[in-house]
């Protein structure tokens, strides 16, 4: 007969096998994928999918082969900005990421009857939808998965960091003091964890909003700066990315995508 401490360990011990055994699924599901990016922000509002977007559909135009998972579980908006008309198709159970621009795609949105209605969902659900996004999606061979992580340094973030082996991660922030200290938990996030920061942007960038937050928090905290994109009208367009549609955003984007593959070969992690 067991004694209730050894009912414990033995509940802790198949814990860490089911863990083991999902990392290790994840891995080889993955294991196609040449560089995994995350985008991430210590705020919402600052353009943190925008920015998630446009430097896919970059990298796509630019040649290489580009996925885009958006784990914003509660308020997944990647399919908007991406304006996406595909959908995914579902084979044996696995997910096959719809196209759009160049660039494949799967989202929670998917996955929403109503896009209006709230997803309020507890730490565990969340965490759940994650692994299965990680687990049943065939991604096939890819240069960059660009992955759109939720805001903030809570339980969801964390939870893609501790499941999802990343290359690195590019910070954005608005040049306004707050939003370059919420940037600023997001990097000490990053580096308690031990992960790369392969860069910070600034979004916004121009009269309205001011300018230079980014580059200070760079110099700051050691980090690579990659550029900023200005405030432009032509972000009102939602029938594409606007990398598509406004050239001069299209030089922004190129400019950081430069930037963002010098940054991934000095921590030895570019794609091609």
């Amino acid at each position: 007969m067991t004694t209730p401490q050894q009912n414990a360990q033995n509940a802790r011990l198949e814990q860490i096998k089911r863990s083991w055994q999902q990392k290790r699924q994840i891995g080889e599901r993955l294991g196609k994928i040449k560089t995994k990016i995350g985008v991430y922000s210590g705020k919402g509002g600052v353009g943190k999918t925008t920015v998630a977007v446009n430097l896919a559909v970059t990298l796509a135009k630019e040649g290489a082969r580009v996925g885009i998972l958006d784990v914003d579980i509660d308020c997944p908006n990647v399919t908007n900005v991406l304006a996406a008309t595909a959908r995914p198709d579902y084979v044996d159970g696995e997910i096959i990421p719809a196209e759009q621009w160049g660039v494949k795609v799967v989202s929670m949105a998917y996955f929403q009857e109503n896009q209006e209605e709230a997803i309020i969902w507890r730490g565990p659900m969340i965490h759940n939808a994650i692994n299965q996004f990680l687990q049943n999606t065939e991604w096939d061979e890819l240069d960059y998965l660009v992955v759109d992580l939720p805001p903030g340094t809570s339980d969801s973030p964390l939870t893609v960091m501790q499941t999802l082996p990343m290359d690195g991660f590019v910070v954005v922030s608005t040049p306004q003091d707050l939003a370059v200290l919420d940037a600023k938990r997001c990097i000490n996030m990053i580096r308690k964890l031990n992960l790369n920061v392969v860069g910070v942007v600034e979004n916004y960038t121009g009269d309205i909003f001011g300018q230079g937050g980014g580059r200070d928090l760079a110099e700051e905290v050691d980090a690579p700066y990659l550029g900023n994109m200005a405030l432009r009208s032509s972000y009102r367009n939602n029938t594409m990315p606007t990398v598509l549609a406004d050239e001069e955003v299209r030089e922004e984007y190129s400019d950081i995508a430069a930037e963002l593959r010098r940054s991934l070969r000095e921590f030895g992690r570019e794609a091609a």
